[in-house]
């Protein structure tokens, strides 16, 4: 017990100080603000613009690391930091009230900060290299209006599995579906080399085709809205199966993992196109190398769930790297969905109105990507929102990631 009140005598085996990461200037940080907002364009009358558009911006990127969720929590951050910012904002007329900041939201174009959110992930990672893209759509259900009768927002968003960030969201306009996004948002981004993982609403030919033509490989959900090429996969694996695979050039692999209370076994069979005979319009669908089988067992404390899933893949014929790309497909659920619900509070935000929930997608994003880009602070996101919002040296240490060069 006592070993305890006596001062602690540093040894060569202690752990030693983690080291910060180095701080930057407020002319740095100054700087590189305006050359990421100064040409956005601004929707208001000259009359009306009382406070720089790059103020307005910084202040709702700003509130939104720190936990705020509108309008007023924008303005009350701006009040209550009013000091500190000045330091490196102009603020000619104070902090904007809610009002200015629910205004410039309505009327700014969401396509102009969605294309800033690319354009500063592209230069704060560079080339996305051999990693997985997974492509996955998120509604906003606070977004609906059920007395305009305004539909939720749907965004198709892309995710950097490793470098954990938001590459780019694309709105599914309305009376429309994830198909016609999901080209729109390859367009915006560069995927060249890496692997792109989708459900099975993304599993159309003309989109494998694009992402083969952006020189990326691909591993797509088969499920029964493909009826006759599905029926065709699956009761080959059947068949295969039952006979053991014999004289069938497969590659197979098995993992078990425990976590949240339950046990998963996962098995992936890989085989070569060429084992099936033909695929239905095999041609359709450009570079096809592979088919992989997934057979999931789910041991919770009260049940037990059981599913086989296929999967059309450009990859060589490997179950390692094919069950790889597949299981990392979840991170966008897990890292991202999940994250903006529960932490940022994304689907009980009950602004809706104009271009607002659209660009609220983006600051949040945005937001999310700072947040995740540092790495000193060894928490949970929700507790380095906390620092930020109480600390402003860590906070300058979060927007270092705007100053990359």
């Amino acid at each position: 017990m006592d070993k305890g009140f006596l001062p602690v005598v540093p040894t060569s085996k202690s752990k030693q100080p983690r080291s910060e990461a180095p701080p930057i200037s407020m002319q740095e940080l100054q700087g590189s603000l305006s050359s990421y907002f100064d040409d956005v364009p601004d929707p208001r009358v000259n009359r009306t613009k009382r406070h720089l558009l790059k103020d307005i911006l910084v202040i709702a990127i700003l509130s939104t690391i720190a936990g705020g969720e509108g309008w007023e929590d924008m303005e009350n951050y701006g009040i209550s930091k009013q000091q500190w910012l000045q330091k490196f904002l102009d603020l000619p007329n104070g902090i904007p009230s809610d009002d200015t900041f629910r205004r410039v939201f309505e009327k700014l174009d969401p396509k102009v900060l969605e294309q800033k959110l690319t354009q500063w992930v592209k230069q704060l990672i560079g080339p996305v290299g051999q990693q997985v893209i997974p492509i996955d759509g998120k509604n906003l259900r606070g977004s609906y209006d059920r007395k305009t009768g305004v539909n939720n927002l749907h965004l198709v968003t892309a995710w950097a599995s490793e470098n954990r960030l938001v590459l780019g969201q694309v709105k599914v306009e309305n009376h429309s579906n994830e198909i016609t996004a999901i080209p729109a948002l390859l367009e915006l981004i560069d995927v060249t080399g890496a692997i792109i993982t989708m459900d099975a609403m993304g599993t159309q030919t003309e989109i494998v085709r694009l992402i083969r033509q952006k020189k990326a490989d691909y591993v797509v959900t088969l499920k029964k809205n493909h009826p006759t090429l599905y029926k065709q996969v699956k009761t080959w694996f059947e068949t295969a199966r039952a006979n053991q695979f014999g004289g069938i050039e497969v590659s197979e692999d098995s993992r078990t993992e425990k976590a949240h209370h339950r046990v998963e076994t996962r098995k992936v069979w890989a085989v070569p196109v060429a084992a099936l005979g033909r695929l239905y319009k095999q041609e359709d669908w450009a570079d096809i190398q592979t088919i992989v089988i997934v057979e999931r067992f789910r041991y919770l404390w009260n049940t037990t769930t059981h599913e086989v899933q296929f999967y059309l893949s450009s990859l060589p014929v490997d179950a390692q790297v094919n069950g790889r790309a597949i299981r990392q497909h979840w991170s966008i659920e897990n890292q991202e969905h999940w994250i903006l619900d529960v932490t940022f509070n994304e689907d009980r935000c009950r602004i809706r109105s104009l271009n607002s929930p659209r660009n609220l997608a983006a600051i949040r994003r945005m937001s999310l990507n700072a947040v995740n880009q540092e790495t000193t602070l060894k928490r949970s996101l929700r507790q380095k929102r906390k620092r930020a919002a109480m600390n402003d040296e860590y906070m300058m240490l979060l927007l270092k990631s705007f100053c990359q060069d």
